[in-house]
């Protein structure tokens, strides 16, 4: 009897020491590859773990907050088959995620503290704690990208602690529809790539020589007509005013607000092949499908223009409840600059009328800024400098640093390369405020990354081009540029990589990543 005793009792020391070794040790928060880079960052001991019975509660009855709450149990339910609630009581047992508005420093603040038994997220807003959300999904396995990923994985989450406040407010991409039209659910994948990296605001290139792509009830040729084809020849598109506030509502969820912008006096082809009345010669233009620029403008002296341009904001401005209308104001080389001044300024006027603020490229600092008026510098120095000396904006966009449509380098088959070939490391190593002399962070509203798709075609095109300069991007208008680095950069994004392919991203595979491999 003594003997069979021992036996048993040595059995459960023995299952006691083989199930301390078979467990995987506490992920830890120091080799977490986090994008864009926190300001603060303090590790602890163990890990918070998801399960069956974790819950998300929400502190505060706040629309704002519920939508971060839905957000998160859906993101979490699809990959671990949980049915995790949103409860506005607080767990008696348990562990939770707590969800609340608190003080905080700036407007999109968030503090994330991970326990190992209560996660607890709170900013100013309830858009500082979505973007602490956005970081939370960050400590996650990567699994948690995919859905129906149930089996052989550990739901841990790194204890610590993590402050964090945005360098720059406004922080964008550009989507140009116009070229190549895109439909709404290749708008809305790209919102949900976006958000992972606190990008909020998304520009929406409607209206170009080769295509009008918004809804004008008042002027419905714009689409019959002007929204027919697209570079090359294709179809093209349009989207319905329905369809346009649903991509508005979608954002608005997730925290990114939408600037439309018609592009005017030129870039308007389109327009003028729809309504002759808007052209100088009262002629119709043949559509067109190429990618030249600066041949076409609006007839700057024609009162049906300027109704045109109120009609076109006005419809807009009921679609669209962000402050900005963009409008445009580039390359248009065949309208004189004693015309081209007026024409801005009265375009400025008419958006103002409507309650909203005016953003245009910095061709506009030619003419008289209004003082609401935003200049986005994407080609001229001297152009974004003539804006902050009348006391505009700058919205930070330069071509050779920001423009995701330029090739990597000389072998890549999609993209053009006139402004630079942009690798990760020049996509990444500069700073806003030292770009312009003259032009310091508080003259810049954010940093916008445009891709312009004249070779872009489908979904998988956007996301070669944009994944993943785009992050690189995202980090220098989150990250307070002290706190960037090249390497450190380089090694994060190259973990996060595996994220990527968790979402089925078909990113760029730079060089420089593979070297990081080897070391």
């Amino acid at each position: 009897m003594l003997k069979t005793k021992i036996g048993k009792a040595s059995g459960v020391v023995l299952l006691i020491i083989m199930s301390f070794a078979c467990s995987k040790p506490a992920p830890k928060l120091s080799d977490v590859a986090l994008i864009p880079l926190p300001d603060m960052v303090a590790e602890e001991a163990g890990a918070f773990e998801l399960d069956e019975s974790t819950k998300i509660f929400v502190e505060q009855d706040d629309k704002g907050l519920q939508n971060v709450a839905e957000f998160l149990s859906s993101l979490i339910n699809k990959s671990t088959g949980f049915n995790i609630q949103v409860v506005k009581d607080e767990p008696a047992e348990g562990n939770f995620i707590a969800l609340k508005i608190g003080a905080g420093s700036g407007e999109e603040a968030y503090k994330l503290n991970v326990g190992l038994e209560k996660i607890e997220i709170s900013g100013a807003t309830a858009a500082g704690v979505f973007w602490g959300v956005q970081t939370l999904r960050q400590l996650m396995p990567d699994q948690i990208e995919k859905s129906g990923e149930y089996e052989g994985v550990d739901w841990l989450i790194p204890a610590g602690s993590i402050q964090d406040d945005p360098e720059y407010a406004y922080r964008g991409s550009m989507l140009d529809v116009a070229r190549h039209f895109f439909s709404v659910e290749d708008v809305k994948r790209y919102i949900d790539l976006l958000v992972m990296y606190k990008i909020n605001y998304l520009h929406l290139h409607l209206a170009d020589d080769q295509g009008w792509r918004i809804e004008i009830k008042s002027w419905p040729k714009l689409t019959e007509i002007g929204g027919s084809t697209e570079v090359g020849g294709g179809e093209g598109g349009f989207y319905t005013q329905d369809e346009y506030k649903e991509l508005v509502s979608y954002a608005q969820k997730r925290f990114i607000t939408i600037v439309p912008e018609i592009d005017m006096p030129g870039h308007t082809n389109a327009a003028l092949a729809s309504y002759p009345e808007l052209n100088c010669n009262d002629e119709s233009p043949e559509l067109y499908t190429g990618i030249e620029v600066g041949f076409s403008t609006l007839c700057t002296d024609k009162e049906v223009t300027y109704q045109f341009i109120d009609d076109v904001i006005r419809e807009l401005v009921e679609l669209t409840p962000g402050p900005y209308i963009h409008i445009g104001g580039d390359e248009s080389h065949v309208t004189a600059m004693e015309d081209y001044i007026p024409f801005i300024e009265q375009a400025q006027d008419i958006v103002n009328s409507y309650g909203k603020k005016v953003i245009g490229w910095d061709e506009i600092a030619h003419a008289a800024l209004r003082p609401s008026s935003t200049a986005q510098y994407w080609a001229k120095a001297e152009n974004a400098k003539l804006a902050v000396d009348q006391g505009a904006k700058v919205l930070i966009s330069p071509a050779s640093k920001a423009y995701l449509d330029m090739q990597y380098d000389s072998t890549t088959e999609l993209g053009l390369h006139w402004a630079a070939y942009i690798e990760l490391d020049s996509a990444y190593m500069w700073d806003p405020a030292k770009l312009v002399e003259g032009i310091g962070k508080e003259n810049i509203l954010g940093v916008e990354a445009p891709l312009w798709t004249e070779t872009i075609t489908k979904m998988e095109d956007i996301e070669y081009m944009v994944f993943p300069r785009l992050i690189g991007i995202a980090e220098v208008a989150w990250t307070s540029p002290e706190k960037r680095d090249w390497e450190s950069y380089k090694g994060r994004l190259k973990k996060h990589t595996n994220r990527l392919e968790a979402l089925g991203v078909g990113y760029y595979q730079s060089p420089l990543l593979k070297e990081e491999i080897t070391k």
